[in-house]
């Protein structure tokens, strides 16, 4: 899969972070998506089956991770790499129980562009 033919889909209730990283990886020539609770993410993925999530812990409706248990239980959406990203579970158990959840890695916030972009290609290189 190359960078033009990915889609990245970001859940995120902080519209002021979604949108930085929308307009930062839409540069990157990805298809972007945007959603701001577990519910709304539920629904685009019945019609979307993106390349790389991007998910919050802290959504308003959910924990990022019973989403991602849930994710990961789906037959068509159990292989898409989940990055949880975090400005309140940052702890060590924490880190331990998103993975455990099923994450492919997870980033604390503040998180530099860059180190974010470097993950995100390095798990859609692992995909292709």
């Amino acid at each position: 899969m190359t960078v033009k033919e990915a889609s990245i889909l970001i859940v995120d209730d902080d519209s002021h972070f979604r949108e930085t990283l929308t307009d930062a990886l839409s540069l990157r020539k990805l298809e972007v998506h945007s959603v701001t609770s577990g519910a709304e993410a539920l629904k685009i993925l019945e019609t979307m089956t993106p390349s790389v999530m991007l998910l919050d812990v802290q959504l308003p409706d959910i924990h990022g991770f019973e989403l991602c248990r849930i994710l990961k239980r789906s037959q068509r959406l159990k292989n898409v790499p989940v990055v949880f990203l975090s400005a309140r579970y940052t702890e060590p158990a924490d880190r331990v129980e998103g993975l455990i959840a099923g994450a492919d890695a997870y980033l604390s916030k503040p998180i530099g562009l860059e180190a974010l972009w470097d993950e995100v290609r390095y798990l859609l290189d692992k995909s292709a």
